[in-house]
C-alpha cells in the first residue's frame, strides 16, 4: 500500500537540506523535472563514482592485452544523427506509450496506468493512440523536417555506434565491457513518484561484449551480472528483503531483449524496478551494421570467421537509484528526529567539525584548523558548522546522513583531543588530534 505521508516526509526533508528542489521554482515550477542542490550533486557523484567503481573492478575474464581492464568509458553526445534512432527502434511503436485521453476533461493519462474511467473527473476516456517517447528539436536556423533531431531515449545506443571506434583505437578483445553516464530525455505521458520518473534523468549503462560460442554461454554471463549488480545494491546498505529480482517473460520483454531481468525495490509507493539487466543479443550491432552499411563484426580468434559480438547490457536510474538508497535510509526515532542511515560510501558529507562554542577564540581557532587540516589532507567532504546548540549541529547532520561528527570543547585545549560521534552507533571516542586523520582513515575506508 502506498505510504504518501512518509513520501511527503522525504520530499520535504529532501528539499529543506539541500539534496533535492523543484525545477524552475520561482516561476511556479516545470512539470516533473527537478534540480540537485549541493547535498543532492554529492549523493549522485558518490553513486556515480561507486557505480564506475563497480562496474570496472568486476574483472570477469581479465586479458592483460586489454591493458589490464575489461570495462572502458565513453561520453557520447546527446545529440546524435536521427538515423542512430531508426535503426536502434525508438521511432517505431516499439518506444511508444498507450495514450489515452479524457472526453470530458481532456486531461491526458498513460492508458496502461489507469482504469475505463478518468481518475480527475470520473469521465469517459478516448480509444489509446500510440505515443511516441522520443523528444524532438531542430539543428539549424530552419525548422522542417531536414533539421529534426531527438535527445537521446538512452545513453546504450552512443555505446554501440563507437562500438568500433573502441575496439580498434584501444585495442580491445573479446570480452570487454563500455559504460558510459549520462543524461536521457523521454516525454513520459504521466511522470511522477517524485524522481522516480522524470522526463530528464540520469543512465549509468555497461554493456558487456562477449563470443555467444566461447566457453561461458550468454545465460552464464547473463545470471553472472545480474548476481553482481545485485549485491551492489546489498553491500550499499539495502536489505535483501527490499530488493528482489524479477525475469520478464517473452510477452513482456523488450523487443531486442532474449533475457531480460529487473532488479526491484519496495518503495513506499511499492515495488517498481531501480536496474535492468538484458541479453540483448548481436541485435544491435546487427542492426547498426545494416542501416549504416558499416563492418560491425569482428574475428573470432585471430581466424577468417567473422561473428557480431552478443551483448549483456546492465542499466540503472541514477536517480532512482538515489531515491531507493534515500528511502532505506529514512528513519524517524520516538521524538520525530530524522536520520538518514546513509552507508558511509554514499554520505554526501563524512566528517562535520562543530566547535563547542563560536565566541572562545582558543576553541573556534582549533577547530577551524582541524577543518583546514580535513579538507587540505584528505578527500573527505567536511563540514563546518557552529549555529546553535551542538544537539541540534547533531541533528543537522543526522538528517544528511554524515558519518562521523568532531567536537572540540573546553577541555580539548588542555588535552588536545577532540570528541568524535559515530552517528550510526551513536559512540563518542575521545581521539588525539594529531591523530585524527588516521581514524577517519581506519574508519571511512
Amino acid at each position: 500500500m502506498e505510504n504518501k505521508d512518509l513520501i511527503n516526509k522525504i520530499e520535504s526533508l529532501l528539499k529543506r537540506r539541500a539534496f533535492v528542489y523543484p525545477s524552475s521554482e520561482i516561476y511556479g515550477g516545470f512539470g516533473s523535472v527537478y534540480d540537485f542542490g549541493p547535498m543532492g550533486c554529492e549523493l549522485k557523484n558518490n553513486i556515480k563514482n561507486l557505480w564506475r567503481k563497480n562496474i570496472k573492478g568486476q574483472i570477469i575474464d581479465l586479458d592483460l592485452e586489454n591493458h589490464g581492464t575489461d570495462v572502458v568509458e565513453i561520453d557520447s553526445g546527446i545529440l546524435m544523427s536521427p538515423k542512430i534512432w531508426e535503426a536502434s527502434g525508438h521511432l517505431s511503436a516499439g518506444f511508444a506509450d498507450k495514450l489515452v485521453e479524457c472526453k470530458k476533461c481532456h486531461k491526458r493519462f498513460k492508458g496502461d496506468d489507469i482504469a475505463k474511467k478518468c481518475p480527475e473527473c470520473q469521465g469517459d476516456l478516448s480509444d489509446p493512440k500510440q505515443f511516441n517517447l522520443m523528444m524532438k528539436t531542430f539543428i539549424g536556423p530552419v525548422q522542417d523536417s531536414a533539421s529534426e533531431a531527438y535527445l537521446r531515449a538512452e545513453t546504450c545506443q552512443g555505446i554501440y555506434v563507437n562500438f568500433k571506434n573502441v575496439l580498434d583505437t584501444w585495442r580491445l578483445k573479446i570480452p570487454f565491457g563500455i559504460s558510459q553516464i549520462g543524461k536521457s530525455f523521454r516525454n513520459e505521458i504521466t511522470p511522477g513518484n517524485f524522481i522516480f520518473r522524470m522526463r530528464e534523468f540520469e543512465q549509468m549503462e555497461m554493456q558487456w561484449f562477449f563470443d555467444p560460442e566461447s566457453k561461458k554461454t550468454p545465460d552464464q554471463w547473463f545470471d553472472e551480472w545480474k548476481e553482481k549488480r545485485l549485491n551492489w545494491y546489498i553491500a550499499l546498505g539495502i536489505k535483501k528483503e527490499n530488493l528482489k529480482i524479477i525475469e520478464i517473460g517473452e510477452e513482456d520483454r523488450a523487443h531486442y531483449a532474449k533475457r531480460q531481468a529487473d532488479i526491484m525495490y519496495n518503495f513506499p509507493f511499492g515495488w517498481k524496478e531501480i536496474e535492468g539487466i538484458h541479453n540483448r543479443g548481436d541485435w544491435d550491432l546487427s542492426n547498426h551494421a545494416k542501416h549504416s552499411g558499416q563492418d560491425l563484426q569482428v574475428a573470432r580468434d585471430d581466424s577468417k570467421e567473422k561473428y557480431f559480438p552478443h551483448v549483456i547490457e546492465t542499466s540503472v536510474g541514477v536517480e532512482r537509484s538515489m531515491f531507493a538508497f534515500l528511502c532505506e535510509a529514512y528513519s524517524e526515532n520516538q521524538e520525530g528526529e530524522v536520520n538518514f542511515n546513509l552507508h558511509k560510501n554514499l554520505a554526501p558529507v563524512k566528517v562535520a567539525v562543530l566547535p563547542l562554542v563560536k565566541n572562545k577564540e582558543e576553541i573556534v581557532s582549533l577547530a577551524k584548523n582541524i577543518f583546514s587540516d580535513i579538507k587540505t589532507k584528505t578527500d573527505y567532504n567536511v563540514y563546518y558548522d557552529d549555529s546553535g546548540s551542538v544537539g541540534r549541529r547533531y541533528r543537522r547532520q543526522d538528517e544528511i546522513g554524515t558519518p562521523y561528527c568532531i567536537t572540540i570543547d573546553y577541555e580539548s585545549l588542555n588535552d588536545n583531543k577532540a570528541t568524535i560521534r559515530d552517528r550510526i552507533s551513536g559512540k563518542q571516542d575521545r581521539v588525539e588530534i594529531n591523530k585524527i586523520k588516521e581514524y577517519l582513515d581506519n574508519n571511512l575506508k
